[in-house]
Formats: C-alpha cells, structure tokens, sequence
C-alpha cells in the first residue's frame, strides 16, 4: 500500500501508453489519477471499476490487475489518455488541457490507426472534442477510419452508474466488435 506522501508525490506525472499499431480497441482515460501515476499503471486505484468491468463485459478471459496491462495487447487492446498529467481528480484540468489533449490524442490515433477509439468519460470527451451534445455510444465523427465509441468513466468517483450498467454499456461496444 501506497502512503500518502507518495501519491501526493505523483503529482504532475505521466505513465506510459500500452499502444501498438492496428488495435481493435484504443481505450482513453481521462488522466491519470495520482495512485495511478503512483503504481504507473492505468486505472491503478484499488477499487476502481475499469478491470472488472472489462472482464466481465467480455474483452478479457479472466480478470487482470493493473500491473497486467501490457496483456491487453495480446488482445488487441490497449490504453492511453486523453491528459497525460496525473491530478488529484480529472475536475482539476483546465478546458485548454483538455482541447490540447483531444488534439494529441487524434494524433495518435491517426498514428497507431485502431479500428475503435473507447474514451472513458463523457465529459472528457465533449469538451477536448467540441462535442457538447454527445451522447454515450457510437459517434457520428471518426478520426480517419477510426470509429469513435465513447462510454462511461469507470472511476468508483462516478456513481451515476452501477457496475452492471457499466458492463452492459462496456459490452454494447464488445459486441461491435
């Protein structure tokens, strides 16, 4: 267990992408929060929803822990961010860090070219891409031949949805696959 002058200490931090080229789904946090960039691995915090709810809607054969992100790859998925700098809560960034983000982001999507891009967080998503009226599910817009899936944050900070409708919402984009 972390203490807790070494989360405060991830402040500002980054983690790396679990990315590759042509992968089925690239999933996008919002940014890392300050246990994740702690342990470095995405969606990090004990008790966050992320790695059981993609389990159980389908996209992994067994449960994995964060330390066990780079597996995804193996499975044709992977995970990035919208903000790469780690804060307290994704409320702390400014509309300019998520904008700039959004255009980072659409470059790597249009690097690594996945067939979906999953943002994890609505809100994230409407402002870094000027989509106020965006509603979870399929978008209209892609980024080159990349279809754009937006769901959910999984974060246990989000208790607008319990874990079931975050499988089912989860699954709908499994099931497009």
């Amino acid at each position: 267990m972390l203490s807790r002058e070494e989360i405060a200490a991830a402040e500002g931090k980054t983690i790396s992408d679990v990315i590759a080229p042509g992968l089925d789904v690239l999933f996008s946090g919002i940014n890392p929060g300050l246990y994740t960039a702690a342990v470095g691995h995405h969606f990090g915090r004990p008790g966050n929803r992320f790695w059981p709810v993609l389990h159980r809607a389908g996209f992994t054969p067994r449960l994995f822990a964060p330390s066990e992100q780079r597996e995804l790859l193996k499975l044709g998925y992977g995970i990035t961010n919208v903000v790469a700098r780690a804060t307290t809560a994704a409320d702390e960034l400014t509309r300019e860090e998520l904008l700039e983000g959004g255009r980072t982001l659409a470059r790597k999507v249009r690097r690594y070219k996945p067939r979906y891009l999953a943002i994890v967080g609505i809100g994230a998503y409407r402002t870094a891409f000027e989509r106020p009226r965006a509603k979870l599910g399929l978008q209209e817009e892609t980024i080159g031949a990349t279809k754009i899936w937006v769901l959910p944050n999984p974060s246990g900070l989000n208790a607008n949805y319990r874990p079931a409708e975050l499988v089912e919402l989860f699954a709908e984009l499994r099931r497009a696959l």
